[in-house]
C-alpha cells in the first residue's frame, strides 16, 4: 500500500478515524510508505465528538496497491445510513473492481454494503448495528462478535477501537508480524486475528508479560520467523543462556520459542491460504521445508 483514502461522513467517531489513522501513521515513522489522504463530500466534517475536521472533496488517483477506508459514524437505533452519494459509492466499487482494497470501520460498513461489496461477503461491524446491517443487505453474510474479517479485499472491523486491529492486521499482511508488532507496541496496545472468534493474533497474544529479554527474542523471531533460528542464536539475542531462555520464555508466554515460530508461521501461512495460495506454496513461503508440517499444524486443535 501507499495511499490509505479516509472517506469521512458527517457525525463520524473520532476513535473510528483516529484509531487507524494512527497505525499507519507510525507504520510511515518506521520507514513504509504510507500517505494518509482525508476525502468528504463536503470540505467541513463535524464529527460525533463535536471536533469539526477539514477534508478534500478532491479524490486523488489510485492505484490497486492503494487502501480506501470508511470509518463509522454515530447512528440511530435500527439505522445505519451515512447519508453517502452514490458517485462516493461509486468510487468505492471502482477502486475495489480495479484491483484495490475496501475497508470499514464500524458503521461504515453500510457503505461497503450500499456500494454492493458486501454481496455474497462475509463481514461485521459493530453490535449494536449487525442485525440491521444482515437485514438490509440480506446478500452478505454479518459475522456476529468477531474484530474483523477480511473477504476478497474488503475488510470490515467491529466498533470504534477494532479499527486499530484492523490496520494492524492490514500492516502484517503487507510488512510481515514483525513490522505490525513494533507499531502496536509504540501505541500499547494488542492486534488480533479475523475469524470466528475474537482470538488474539500469535504475535501479540504472548506480549502481555514484563521480561524484556523474552521481548528482543520475540521481535528476533518474529522478524525472522521464516528462517532456521537455533536456540544458541536466540539465547544470544538475549544475552542469557539457552537452559535460561527456555525458563523465562515458557514462563512468560506459555509457549517455547520453536512452537512460538511455529505459530507463526501457522497464522502467515493460513492467510496466504485464505487468498488462493496452495498449502505447498504458503507452506514454502513461511518457511517449511515442505508442506508435511504445516498439514500437521493445520489439523491441531488451536
Amino acid at each position: 500500500m501507499s495511499q490509505v483514502v479516509f472517506v469521512l461522513v458527517p457525525g463520524l467517531h473520532l476513535l473510528d478515524l483516529a484509531g487507524a489513522a494512527q497505525v499507519f501513521s507510525t507504520a510511515a515513522e518506521y520507514g513504509h510508505d504510507y500517505r494518509p489522504t482525508y476525502v468528504a463530500e463536503h470540505e467541513q466534517i463535524t464529527t460525533h465528538q463535536g471536533v469539526t475536521l477539514l477534508a478534500t472533496k478532491q479524490w486523488p488517483d489510485l492505484t490497486p496497491d492503494d487502501l480506501v477506508v470508511v470509518p463509522g459514524w454515530s447512528v440511530r437505533p435500527g439505522t445505519t445510513n451515512g447519508h453517502l452519494q452514490q458517485q462516493t459509492l461509486d468510487r468505492l466499487t471502482a477502486h475495489h473492481t480495479a484491483g484495490g482494497t475496501v475497508a470499514s470501520i464500524c458503521a461504515g460498513a453500510d457503505a461497503l454494503g450500499r456500494a454492493g461489496l458486501l454481496n455474497g461477503r462475509r463481514c461485521t461491524t459493530h453490535h449494536d448495528i449487525q442485525h440491521t446491517l444482515a437485514r438490509r443487505y440480506p446478500l452478505a453474510e454479518v459475522i456476529p462478535d468477531v474484530l474483523y474479517v477480511t473477504d476478497g479485499r474488503v475488510v470490515t472491523s467491529a466498533g470504534i477501537a477494532s479499527g486499530i486491529d484492523l490496520a494492524l492486521h492490514l500492516v502484517a499482511t503487507h510488512h510481515g508480524p514483525a513490522a505490525a508488532a513494533r507499531v502496536a507496541r509504540q501505541m500499547v496496545v494488542y492486534a488480533r486475528r479475523n475469524g470466528n472468534d475474537s482470538q488474539q493474533s500469535a504475535m501479540l497474544r504472548h506480549r502481555a508479560h514484563l521480561s524484556d529479554a523474552v521481548h528482543r527474542v520475540q521481535d528476533r523471531i518474529e522478524t525472522d520467523f521464516k528462517e532456521q533460528l537455533p536456540l544458541t542464536d536466540l539465547a544470544r539475542t538475549a544475552g542469557i543462556s539457552e537452559r535460561t531462555l527456555t525458563r523465562r520464555f515458557e514462563s512468560a508466554t506459555g509457549s517455547t520459542p520453536l512452537r512460538y515460530q511455529q505459530l507463526l508461521r501457522l497464522e502467515r501461512a493460513e492467510h496466504l491460504i485464505s487468498h488462493g495460495a496452495t498449502i505447498e506454496s504458503a507452506a514454502h513461503s513461511v518457511g517449511f521445508t515442505d508442506a508435511r508440517m504445516l498439514r500437521r499444524l493445520r489439523s491441531r486443535p488451536h
